[in-house]
């Protein structure tokens, strides 16, 4: 996999080369195509793809991505821990 994109995705608080380089595993390179989508899906389909089970703060990143491509103002991504673990449990 390229180590630089060129790529919108940065622009999303949260979001910088490592986070692009995930999101791209799951065929995301640009914020549009993150509008709609849902953050746990794109999680699965990343560590499907990568082979292992990252760590869940990332899915709290994707969560923050997917709700600024929603038009959501941007959030830190810890704010979104407790609507993560209240999600896997």
């Amino acid at each position: 996999m390229s180590t630089t994109y060129a790529s919108d995705l940065t622009s999303l608080m949260n979001v910088g080369p490592a986070v692009a380089r995930y999101l791209a595993l799951a065929d995301v390179t640009r914020v549009d195509q993150l509008a709609g989508r849902d953050a746990l899906e794109l999680f699965e389909t990343i560590c499907e793809r990568g082979g292992e089970r990252y760590d869940p703060c990332l899915l709290d990143t994707i969560m923050s991505a997917v709700d600024q491509a929603n038009g959501e103002p941007a959030r830190a991504w810890w704010t979104y821990t407790t609507q993560r673990k209240k999600l896997l449990s």
